[in-house]
């Protein structure tokens, strides 16, 4: 399925103390772990939405300005869902320190007629800011963003989705905060060196695997 790659990051990361988009993990900036993702996923093209664009520029991301920065993650979302040439859409938040192309292309196994997002679950919970968009479903969601929602976790009851329960849900947690971030990398490194051999989340062998932190904001916080 051909779709294109999004990374939320203009979230203002009020509990990492600074821009989670450049925090880095293993020597790479958690937006370019995202970034690596979707493209060993195999997206067409991947783009950055929100935050600092000219620094992101330098990191070679195609950087592209919110359309209501400071607004939250739908208006992130909105803003993909415009400027995406597939559709479907991949979106994945800049703070999952693990995420991975094998989560990604599993989300996209499942999208197709009938759905207008495919959602993973965490604990039970759905993950709006690691899952798959319809482009089609943009009309809906700038309607709800006019009537003053702005949460992706808000407009979920609103779409047709599909929620799926993925092989390694660890890939889906988030690291709002340094201590968050230290947690999940340690934990990464313990189970890589009791399993020799076997490769991470991540697919370290791919461009942008590792991981990736996230929030309901694209950045939530």
């Amino acid at each position: 399925m051909s779709f294109s790659g999004a990374v939320l990051t203009g979230g203002r990361s009020r509990r990492m103390g600074r821009d989670k988009a450049f925090v880095c993990v293993g020597g790479r900036p958690l937006a370019d772990i995202a970034r690596g993702a979707l493209g060993a996923a195999g997206a067409r093209e991947v783009f950055s939405i929100g935050g600092d664009t000219g620094r992101l520029g330098r990191l070679g991301f195609t950087a592209i300005p919110d359309d209501a920065p400071g607004e939250g993650p739908l208006g992130g979302l909105l803003t993909a869902l415009r400027v995406a040439a597939s559709d479907w859409v991949a979106v994945l938040a800049c703070d999952l320190p693990l995420a991975s192309a094998a989560t990604v292309r599993e989300l996209l196994a499942h999208a197709g007629d009938g759905a207008d997002a495919v959602v993973p679950l965490l604990a039970g919970r759905a993950q709006p800011t690691h899952a798959v968009w319809r482009r089609e479903c943009r009309g809906a969601l700038a309607d709800l963003f006019a009537a003053g929602e702005r949460s992706l976790s808000g407009v979920l009851g609103h779409l047709r989705v599909r929620e799926v329960t993925v092989a390694c849900s660890e890939t889906l947690s988030d690291a709002d905060s340094a201590g968050d971030l230290a947690r999940l990398t340690v934990g990464q490194r313990l189970a890589a060196t009791s399993t020799a051999g076997v490769t991470a989340p991540g697919e370290p062998s791919a461009p942008g695997s590792g991981g990736s932190m996230g929030d309901d904001a694209g950045g939530r916080s």
